[in-house]
């Protein structure tokens, strides 16, 4: 079954926008929110600022709705031809691509009220990230790996934690936002196998496309180079048994996505993809353990 809410709320008055921004699917918040939550606790040795870990929590939140509100509106012409997507609000005419764009800025604006209660260099990262969020959802036009785009816009969020705790971004962070680039990549590939058969009928491109019938090795190879990292990311910054018990458990959790994902059936790629919050939160607990059990 898909990781979506059947609540009432998203039939109402106010489904079509809620809709819009993916609150009945969450899943896309939680693989956004961990990495988020990684940097914020690694960037404090332990639990951050109340202040930051509340503005980065809301901030996670708006900054995903506007990320699915400016793809809805991108894909506006796209997404009436593929099955998976034709009942989105702007597909089915509930909402304008007017309105799009003006819940997009609104958002928009939400988002640049909760950065500037942090300081300068998380300002100017955050234009960046604004610049990332907004472009992503034209790559698959251009190129056959807009996922590298996605996984830089999800992994943006690292460096931002680590400027409102420490006011700069040392290496960590970046090792941290390579893993997450890495997963990113994983993931998202294992969403585009199940969307394979409708980007091809229509033109956009994907890595899951580029990969063709490799895609399942290269999704190996990809686990096993953030498993290695992950590794060393411990033995230089973390070497807590709870860390690599996280690592350990994240390499298994890797083994059954590849175990089910050999077949390529569609509805079983898609299922994987939600289960990728499992890898997050895994990651976040060998951070958070590591940090408490001192």
């Amino acid at each position: 079954m898909e990781f979506r809410s059947q609540a009432s709320v998203f039939t109402g008055p106010l489904g079509p926008w809620l809709r819009l921004m993916r609150f009945d699917r969450p899943i896309g918040l939680a693989l956004l929110l961990w990495p988020t939550w990684w940097g914020l606790w690694m960037a404090a040795g332990g639990v951050p600022q109340i202040k930051n870990l509340v503005i980065f929590t809301l901030g996670v939140v708006v900054m995903r709705a506007a990320g699915c509100v400016i793809n809805d509106y991108a894909d506006r012409k796209l997404d009436p031809r593929v099955s998976r997507t034709r009942t989105r609000p702007i597909a089915t005419g509930e909402i304008s691509p007017r309105q799009a764009l003006m819940l997009f800025a609104a958002l928009m604006l939400i988002a640049l009220t909760l950065v500037l209660m942090t300081n300068r260099l998380t300002v100017l990262l955050a234009i960046g990230g604004a610049l990332l969020a907004g472009t992503y959802p034209f790559l698959k036009r251009f190129t056959h790996f807009p996922q590298i785009g996605l996984g830089t816009a999800f992994s943006w969020a690292i460096l931002m934690a680590f400027a409102a705790e420490t006011g700069n971004i040392p290496g960590l962070a970046w090792w941290l936002f390579t893993v997450n680039l890495i997963w990113t990549v994983i993931y998202d590939t294992q969403y585009a196998m199940a969307d394979r058969d409708d980007d091809l009928e229509v033109g956009v491109k994907s890595t899951a496309i580029a990969f063709g019938r490799f895609d399942v090795p290269v999704i190996a190879g990809l686990m096993g180079l953030m498993v290695a990292l992950l590794v060393l990311i411990g033995l230089i910054y973390l070497p807590t048994p709870a860390w690599f018990t996280a690592v350990v458990l994240v390499f298994l959790l890797f083994q059954i996505q590849l175990w089910r994902i050999r077949e390529r059936r569609p509805e079983i790629c898609f299922q994987t993809f939600l289960s990728n919050h499992w890898v997050g939160l895994v990651i976040f607990v060998g951070i958070a353990g590591s940090f408490a059990l001192r």
